[in-house]
């Protein structure tokens, strides 16, 4: 988690920074701009990178259901419960 707040920090500061510049503003304000870009730029992918995990683990925890109904039916075919004899 530390190293996705600290990618979307670089990647929000670089882009702030880039485009604060080629803008034309004074140096005070291609920082300033830049430190803003930086939080909102870490925020918004530790953001994105909590949505994809819990999207992960929730195919994980449905593929594993699946398969555990699965084995159960696969087993239920294979040995009859006495009632069904």
């Amino acid at each position: 988690m530390k190293f996705i707040f600290l990618l979307g920090g670089f990647a929000g500061f670089t882009l702030t920074t880039a485009a604060s510049y080629f803008a034309g503003h004074a140096a005070d304000r291609v920082f300033l701009d830049a430190a803003v870009g930086c939080l909102c730029g870490g925020l918004l992918f530790r953001w994105f990178w909590t949505t994809v995990v819990n999207g992960m683990r929730e195919v994980i925890l449905q593929r594993h259901a699946a398969n555990a109904a699965a084995a159960a039916a696969a087993s239920a075919a294979t040995h009859p419960s006495p009632r069904q004899k």
